[in-house]
């Protein structure tokens, strides 16, 4: 299939792209499973934005460059910020619903680390509104075609024409991917003169996380493979937040929000303690929360603390989030009268595939948006609710970007199909299941939200262990989704050892006892 966009990914990052290219070029949306399972459909918190005439840009500006700890590219926070009001606008006229008070104001909230009332919600399950109204539009939009449960297995460049593609090279360029349709177990090609990487995060690089099963870091490491540049993956956010229930995966997140909301932070004994930790308390930015529950914990020897929303209005309490009422219920937690207990979860990848501010990766006619980049937004700590309004404003420019482009661009006619020469079925597939639960293992033991050199090590060489042996599979077996699940989740794991051991400091989410934070936990 010949197409002008292929777009990889279907969360709030490639639908919003594709629905901007749409209107002038012929557009094919690639999803692994179905086209609303995403990381967006999970995002419960909401979107900040300056909206109220209390706020400004310079609060919102503040607020994200505190929380990044001195490692955010400021102009492009700036330039984020200042757009946010207009993309807020454009998801609204695709029928996006956000709350809002009796007056017909947006019903704001406030979350950790922001200094006011900013953040556009709907309910507490924002992301699953903005998917819906997101994944109507796109699939009835005549120039897009969707192709759900097909898997990108690699990007095409000039290395399967049997070029030498050396790492960050100038002149490197893609022409499409390759997808494993997962029904008819077969491996097509897609050609594109413009693609779109949009595929989501990490998480499951860890064994306790708030991300769907699907986010196994596949556009990252198939940048990588493609010799592009990727940055700042040792700065993985841990939501100091899920429902503690070790036997759901993944962890179901209690939004920042209800904190935002009033709920305050007790150890099991009952006893408030973030004022030990930051003069904020329970409303200090995520990596000094989540750090100072893991130290609590640890200190302790407790599996968890807890949340205390009880001290807030009932009635608000169950209007703003009936759906973490209801699941807690089920599990004979009342949240009106009873503790939540929560504990620390991987929850965002800030670094990623380095894009500029047009969304341009260093691999040409490839560009990113979404939890899978690094935008330089973040820096070392993701400012709460600035996830969506990222994919939302990079999705924006790089669809600007591309369309004063693409009409330019030539896709060779000798591209190869995808090589299936001597593969063979895996005798064994408890290879693949077992290497994956060791890597989470592995990440989660030594690659947590404390880290030292020593673990660091450690992690580095029992992974490399787990990608020699799963290399050697890789080469004599035929495709499966679990294999490159697990070859994309070795890659990125080593390159967040990787980030981890070249970063002499604790900054933000990367924190090691060697190099201790002077002043955070």
């Amino acid at each position: 299939m010949k197409v002008d966009f292929l777009v990889i990914g279907s969360g709030l990052a490639g639908l919003s792209f594709a629905l901007k290219v749409a209107p002038y070029g012929k557009v094919c949306i690639a999803t692994k499973t179905t086209l609303d399972d995403t990381n967006t459909r999970y995002a419960q918190g909401g979107i900040a934005a300056v909206i109220d005439s209390g706020d400004s840009y310079e609060k919102h500006v503040l607020d994200t460059l505190t929380a990044g700890d001195g490692l955010c590219n400021e102009e492009v926070v700036r330039m984020v910020v200042r757009e946010a009001p207009e993309q807020i606008k454009q998801l609204i006229d695709w029928g996006t619903r956000f709350d809002r008070t009796g007056d017909g104001a947006f019903d704001l909230h406030k979350e950790g680390g922001h200094s006011e009332f900013r953040i556009l919600h709907h309910k507490d399950n924002t992301g699953f509104e903005i998917q819906r109204a997101l994944s109507d539009m796109a699939q009835r939009h005549p120039n897009i075609t969707i192709l759900e449960n097909h898997f990108a297995v690699d990007v095409i460049t000039q290395h399967h024409l049997g070029k030498l593609v050396k790492r960050y090279h100038p002149d490197t360029e893609c022409y499409g991917a390759y997808l494993l349709d997962i029904k008819n177990n077969k491996t097509i090609t897609i050609l594109a003169k413009v693609t779109m990487m949009a595929t989501g995060g990490t998480g499951n690089l860890y064994s306790t996380t708030t991300n769907p099963p699907i986010a196994t870091g596949d556009g990252i490491a198939m940048v990588y493979r493609a010799k592009g540049i990727i940055d700042n993956l040792e700065f993985v956010q841990f939501h100091p937040t899920s429902l503690y229930n070790p036997d759901e995966k993944p962890s179901y997140l209690i939004t920042e929000a209800m904190r935002g909301f009033g709920a305050v932070l007790r150890t099991m004994d009952g006893k408030e303690f973030m004022h030990k930790y930051d003069i904020r308390g329970s409303l200090a930015p995520r990596d000094i929360v989540a750090r100072a529950i893991d130290h609590e914990m640890k200190v302790r020897g407790e599996d968890h603390v807890f949340l205390d929303a009880t001290q807030t209005p009932h009635e608000a309490l169950k209007n703003h989030f009936p759906n973490i009422r209801e699941k807690c219920l089920n599990l004979g937690v009342d949240i009106t009268k009873d503790y939540i207990p929560v504990i620390p979860a991987a929850h965002y990848q800030c670094g990623g595939i380095k894009v500029d501010m047009k969304g341009r990766s260093s691999i040409n006619r490839l560009y990113a948006a979404g939890e899978t980049t690094c935008t330089g937004l973040h820096g070392a700590n993701r400012l709460a609710s600035n996830s969506l309004l990222e994919a939302l404003v990079y999705a924006d420019n790089a669809a600007t970007n591309a369309l004063a482009h693409f009409k330019n661009y030539l896709i060779p006619d000798n591209i190869p199909d995808w090589n299936t020469e001597g593969t063979a079925h895996p005798e064994e597939m408890v290879l693949i299941t077992q290497n994956y639960k060791e890597m989470q293992q592995i990440m989660s033991n030594y690659v947590g939200i404390v880290r030292s050199n020593l673990r660091l090590k450690r992690a580095a060489d029992r992974l490399q262990i787990i990608y020699d042996e799963t290399e050697a599979l890789y080469v004599k077996t035929t495709l499966s989704v679990k294999l490159c699940e697990l070859r994309n989740m070795i890659n990125a794991g080593y390159l967040v050892i990787k980030s981890a051991q070249a970063r002499h400091e604790s900054i933000g989410l990367h924190y090691t006892i060697d190099y201790p934070h002077q002043k955070q936990v």
